[in-house]
């Protein structure tokens, strides 16, 4: 458990760069706990099939900004962030 959270809170370091694309935010940010091909690992699946396809892409932003069970919070991202991360996970979700 130590373990998982020291990860979770690895990824968390240092702050992305504004105009990052929404890959390079996931790779930066989430790809640690959600996979590199948002396969899952400590945390879920989102890509094709995951039960996230079928949620709206406000459930995303609102996980994201507020953070949800065991991930944390991502709110010193930017709206503007958080719209290219979700258009990311939508773009592969959709091959």
């Amino acid at each position: 458990m130590a373990v998982a959270v020291a990860i979770m809170f690895g990824a968390c370091a240092g702050a992305p760069s504004p105009d990052a694309t929404g890959e390079e935010l996931f790779g930066d940010l989430c790809s640690t706990c959600h996979g590199v091909e948002l396969e899952g690992k400590v945390g879920p699946a989102l890509g094709p099939g995951s039960a996230t396809v079928e949620l709206p892409d406000q459930y995303l932003v609102t996980s994201i900004r507020r953070g949800i069970g065991t991930m944390p919070s991502f709110d010193h991202l930017t709206d503007e962030q958080i719209s290219r991360l979700v258009a990311f996970i939508r773009g592969v979700q959709a091959g």
